[in-house]
């Protein structure tokens, strides 16, 4: 997985919609290889970006869980953490 696409099902407050498209963005980018497509390329990878939103918000809307919510402040508390401990030199 693409280390910037981040886990978005399951948190409390729910995933904001600039943070689907964020990931929407990531996921396409990865997978066409551009960070900035060419003019000939723009509208089809603007394209891809909200098809991608739009099936990923579709999907989190129609996801179920019997857990609770996570914590998005202890989440990223516990991701600052594993960083840290990785780089410690």
């Amino acid at each position: 997985m693409c280390r910037n696409i981040r886990t978005l099902f399951n948190f409390e407050p729910p995933a904001t919609e600039d943070e689907i498209r964020a990931s929407s963005l990531q996921f396409v980018r990865k997978l066409s290889g551009f960070a900035k497509p060419s003019r000939a390329n723009e509208a089809a990878f603007n394209l891809a970006v909200q098809e991608v939103t739009e099936a990923a918000r579709r999907l989190l809307a129609s996801l179920e869980t019997a857990s609770p919510a996570r914590n998005r402040e202890l989440e990223a508390m516990k991701a600052r953490e594993r960083a840290r401990e990785r780089f410690a030199t």
